[in-house]
């Protein structure tokens, strides 16, 4: 982190001597052929040309700055100028409502409600944090559950199941809420967890099923299109102020783009994906009738997040509403 730090600072200096007019330090701990990591090459060009080489960028993956907490530590210090990842809560605790399950239950419904008016004013209030959020797309997709136990047809067959869940509250009162016994994990262990019986099993979304090998130490997956999550471009509102408006209306325009471009690429591969896993995992697909009964659960996951005065029930319903889950 200290040497991360220092090679930044370096560079901060070495374009302040050669009048480079404003860069754009960028970073996220996705490897470079992540879609995420495509999606910035493409902000980097498009951004470059637009601004007519006035705005530089120079973007940084696999985690080379810090783990995601140290980056959007960064971001709020100024030190970096932008990240994407799962600390967006620190830019504004409304984001959970993207993540709240069944909130949206397919890519359409998911799509309307970050592009709506309602995800835009979650965007703005996050200014009032010292963050700028120019766009916001969806986070690799929708999740999925596996297993080594059984098939996942009822909120039943997943009582007594130790199941992984990220650190974040949601996922943990989901799984309460679902029925499993959530064991917060962070992602690098899952696989060995898995492997010698600690948990039973977990959910992510396919690409990372399959990118971490964690199909290999399961035997079952449930697609219910449960949850998915938010990806806003953060940004240091600071170093946003101190553009011209011209620039600002530049930066907003690709980042609406890049955000476009990450969505299109993480629903085309969501179903390559699945169709990888096949032949290693027994794939249940529920329907509209077999999630009922787990949607039921969620509205205990609504009012607590309620009950805790980050959400409201209008700004709940508007969601449900935008993406067509009322």
């Amino acid at each position: 982190m200290k040497l991360a730090l220092s090679m930044l600072l370096l560079l901060f200096c070495a374009h302040k001597a050669s009048g480079q007019e404003f860069v754009f330090r960028y970073g996220h701990s996705q490897p470079p052929q992540s879609t995420r990591s495509q999606s910035m090459d493409y902000f980097e060009a498009e951004l470059e040309q637009a601004s007519g080489g006035r705005i530089s960028v120079e973007t940084y993956f696999s985690g080379v700055l810090g783990t995601e907490r140290e980056m959007m530590d960064m971001v709020a210090t100024g030190v970096l100028q932008g990240t994407r990842g799962g600390l967006f809560a620190d830019a504004n605790p409304k984001y959970v409502l993207f993540m709240l399950p069944f909130i949206a239950s397919d890519w359409d419904g998911a799509l309307a409600l970050v592009g709506s008016d309602l995800a835009r004013e979650i965007a703005a209030e996050a200014r009032g944090n010292g963050f700028h959020i120019p766009a916001t797309g969806i986070s690799q997709g929708f999740r999925a559950h596996t297993n080594s136990v059984r098939p996942i047809r009822t909120p039943a067959d997943l009582v007594g199941l130790k199941m992984r869940v990220p650190p974040q509250e949601v996922y943990l009162r989901t799984a309460i809420a679902f029925g499993a016994s959530p064991q917060e994990m962070p992602a690098s262990d899952i696989y060995s967890a898995l492997k010698t019986g600690v948990l039973d099993g977990q959910d992510n979304p396919p690409a990372n099923i399959w990118d971490y090998n964690i199909f290999e130490v399961q035997r079952y997956m449930t697609i219910s299109h449960y949850s998915t999550g938010p990806d806003p471009m953060i940004v240091d509102l600071a170093w946003y102020s101190d553009l011209p408006a011209e620039l600002q209306e530049i930066f907003d325009e690709v980042s609406i783009r890049t955000m476009a471009l990450s969505d299109q690429l993480n629903r085309e591969l969501e179903s390559d994906y699945v169709r990888k896993l096949e032949p290693h995992l027994e794939i249940t697909i529920l329907g509209t009738d077999d999630v009922d009964p787990f949607t039921e659960r969620a509205l205990s996951v609504y009012q607590f997040f309620v009950d805790r005065g980050v959400l409201t029930h209008e700004e709940i319903r508007r969601a449900r509403a935008i993406a067509g889950t009322d």
